[in-house]
């Protein structure tokens, strides 16, 4: 093949010499428009992890690297006055002049034609010189490429909410080092870190307002470096912060980070595909390290494409590296953008503690978690799990109890409330007690029974439970008495009315789709239909509103009758209440719609009547929809506008869901992929959150509330499989026996002590240390 490499970065002089070790017939030029020598940048960082990738790609290049890296595994966050250092990280530092260098002498070692000072404005004159069969267009963040061919790259650039600039100076750190310091406008933040004997890498982030208040934006390159200089000088002892980017003039080296991605990296020019790489292709914020990582994985995955499919069909092999090198690419920059996000929001978390604070920054990304800390840092994290609990022993963060009103719940843990559609007339049946009892003895804090309605016409489907008779009450009484009387749960009523999405076909039917007979008239903030076949909704009257608040007393006055502990109203997922908080179903011209304060208008109406009415000593908590998913839709600035007029009200938690609002809605699902609103809201506004969505394992549960996301964590699907999921996990991970029910402590506690301890010894006999019997037990 003859491959024409446009950019001199590391994707392209990457790729290049690995084809060539591939296929020595191969033809390869790499176009640079700088000299060898030039470079922009200071210092890049690498984990273990890829450096165990370009080792098993090209040992020679790998030992080269390796060889001039600077390897530290400690970091340390400077904090209101407080320093914490934790170990364990694996972090390799390198100059970037000194990495191309590198790849430059291994390209020209193997026989790639390197071409420099030659800045291509037309790729296809250039490739048609070249008589090109592949093009990799690896021309950087600012890809003329990626312009040009724009109708098949689809880019989706996002320019972000900070400002920051890249600095070097000659203080060498001994740990990756974050430095938060607060003026009188706001937050700065530095990373820090050594990447040769002599020099480290400086980065000096803020967000833009703060920026501009400070009137960096006027200043001259040597101003703003001075005014950082003062701000940081604790950290530099004495020393200077330098700019090898003299060539720029004012405040041009300071920069918004720009988040890129593109639908696809391939475009055909006739028969040559013209491949993107590199930040052509994507970015990922700085703060996890990851630019030149994806670069290098980038060409290591393409040349993995060839070796496996080879070139007589490129639209098979590049197909085959989209398909493969997405998923590892998307899983990156969604970590990148938890961690940007993290660092653009500093003030957010600035109320915490060092402690808490420094594990929330190590755990931003949501890609290492509780357990992964552990195996990092045992020490570290067994300290905080003391200091989180305020004892001296550790115990794990799901499983300390909380305090919400006079209730105390043993733990952090919460059953999601799940429809199960198999109420007769409204009349829970033997199967919800089977089904609550169950979980109540599973080891969950608080077990809450599915949305039960406020009327016959308010349930979304016939299957659906009621607390609109007393017959309905005392069934539920019979579950509440069950739950207390053999297990130390909790139990909890939400109480709701569907709204438009009422007189709906049970869930394993044509779920959300009307029934086919007997169907309901139904009410709404306005005469919106959920869907193209369902009943398009009577908007609701004055005196309308005024029934259905009677209606949902009166079910709250029966809650607490029937011994419920807590109490939450649903104004989520398209029913009632949440039909008057979303603008793409709330129509309104009145005092109900309209602005947002107009739209809660009536759910924070039925919410303090409710309040009223329960009883003051127990918690109520609202469960909202803190995203639409949908243009036009509520957004996560909306949530937290929401959350403030509950909390105002006097709500006691705020569940965070999403979605469910609109058919419209294209939800960003992955693991744990609601708790960042959770999180928001709990540290905005100052109120307690319910985390809910995609937590499967404790280790995720354990890192949300070690990190102060939320302060409970419902667990919805891993309750249907296993209703015992919370003992399950807490023996998993090696606390057992805090959670278990008094009718099982007798066998099954002391079998998981015995296997937990035998695990233990059977480890340490074989030379192991406190981290490798950690990992062993959790891989057991």
């Amino acid at each position: 093949m003859r491959i024409l490499c446009i950019g001199g970065g590391p994707a392209g002089l990457y790729f290049a010499l690995l084809m060539r070790l591939q296929d020595p017939a191969h033809v390869i030029r790499v176009v640079e428009r700088n000299r060898p020598f030039d470079t922009f940048g200071w210092g890049v960082v690498f984990s273990d992890q890829t450096l165990g990738n370009l080792q098993l790609a090209d040992p020679v290049t790998a030992q080269e690297i390796s060889d001039a890296f600077n390897h530290w595994d400690d970091i340390d966050v400077h904090f209101k006055g407080r320093t914490v250092r934790t170990t364990g990280h694996g972090f390799c530092g390198i100059g970037r002049k000194r990495l191309l260098n590198i790849l430059q002498a291994r390209c020209q070692a193997l026989g790639v034609e390197l071409v420099f000072e030659t800045d291509v404005t037309d790729d296809q004159t250039l490739a048609a010189e070249f008589g090109a069969d592949l093009v990799i267009a690896s021309d950087g963040l600012n890809s003329r490429i990626r312009t040009r061919y724009a109708d098949t790259y689809q880019p989706d650039i996002d320019t972000r909410l900070c400002r920051f600039v890249w600095l070097g100076t000659k203080k060498t750190f001994d740990a990756f080092t974050f430095a938060f310091e607060k003026t009188e406008h706001g937050w700065f933040q530095a990373h820090a870190y050594r990447y040769d004997g002599e020099t480290s890498t400086f980065i000096v982030e803020t967000p833009e307002p703060v920026w501009k208040a400070h009137g960096i934006e006027q200043m001259e390159q040597a101003e703003a470096v001075a005014f950082c200089e003062r701000l940081f000088a604790k950290y530099l002892d004495g020393h200077a912060l330098m700019t090898n980017a003299s060539h720029l003039r004012g405040s041009a080296n300071w920069i918004r980070f720009p988040r890129v991605i593109c639908k696809s990296w391939v475009h055909w020019n006739g028969d040559v595909p013209v491949v993107l790489m590199g930040d052509a292709s994507h970015t990922a914020h700085f703060s996890i390290g990851s630019g030149t990582k994806l670069a290098l994985e980038d060409a290591i995955e393409l040349a993995n494409s060839f070796k496996r499919h080879g070139n007589s069909d490129l639209r098979a092999t590049l197909a085959d590296y989209e398909a493969v090198r997405g998923v590892e690419v998307l899983k990156i920059q969604n970590a990148a953008r938890n961690s940007m996000e993290w660092f653009e929001n500093v003030e957010r978390y600035t109320g915490m503690d060092a402690e808490q604070f420094t594990y929330s920054l190590l755990t931003r990304s949501q890609r290492i978690s509780h357990e992964n800390l552990r195996l990092r840092d045992g020490q570290w994290v067994g300290g905080y799990e003391r200091w989180l609990g305020g004892g001296e022993a550790a115990t794990l963060p799901m499983l300390l109890p909380l305090q919400a009103r006079s209730l105390t719940l043993k733990n952090r843990i919460v059953v999601s409330p799940m429809a199960m559609y198999s109420a007769v007339e409204g009349v829970p049946q033997d199967f919800h007690l089977v089904h609550l009892g169950a979980r109540a003895l599973g080891g969950a804090a608080l077990v809450f029974a599915e949305m039960t309605c406020v009327s016959p016409e308010g349930r979304i489907t016939p299957g659906c439970p009621g607390l609109w008779t007393d017959e309905q009450a005392l069934a539920w009484k019979r579950i509440v008495d069950f739950v207390h009387g053999s297990s130390d749960a909790c139990i909890g009523m939400q109480i709701g009315h569907s709204g438009p999405k009422g007189s709906t076909q049970l869930g394993w039917q044509m779920s959300d789709e009307p029934l086919a007979d007997d169907n309901w008239p139904l009410l709404a903030a306005s005469a919106v239909p959920y869907g193209p076949h369902n009943q398009v909704p009577r908007a609701m009257t004055r005196d309308d509103m005024h029934h259905v608040t009677g209606q949902f007393v009166e079910a709250a006055m029966r809650a607490a009758m029937a011994g419920f502990d807590w109490l939450e109203l649903h104004c989520a997922h398209g029913y009632l209440l949440s039909s008057f908080i979303c603008p793409l179903t709330n129509h309104r011209g009145d005092e109900y719609g309209g602005s947002l304060e107009n739209r809660c208008r009536y759910p924070l109406e039925v919410f303090r009547a409710v309040r009223a009415a329960w009883p003051e000593h127990l918690p109520m908590s609202v469960r909202i929809s803190a995203h639409d998913w949908a243009p036009g839709g509520n957004t996560a600035e909306d949530a937290v506008a929401i959350a403030r007029l509950f909390k105002g009200a006097g709500a006691d938690f705020i569940d965070v869901s999403s979605g469910q609002t609109t058919r419209d809605a294209k939800p960003l699902y992955g693991r744990m992929y609601q708790t960042p609103f959770a999180d928001r809201i709990r540290n905005e506004v100052g109120i307690r959150t319910i985390a809910v969505g995609a937590i499967t394992d404790g280790d995720q549960a354990n890192s949300i509330i070690a990190a102060g996301r939320a302060d409970l964590c419902a667990v919805a699907r891993p309750h249907l499989a296993d209703p015992a999921w919370t003992l399950h996990e807490a023996a998993k991970l090696g606390d057992v026996g805090t959670s278990w029910p008094k009718q099982y402590l007798s066998g099954r506690d002391q079998l998981y002590r015995n296997l937990a301890k035998e695990r233990a010894v059977a480890a340490a006999m074989a030379g192991l240390s406190a981290a490798e019997v950690a990992a062993k037990q959790l891989e057991q």
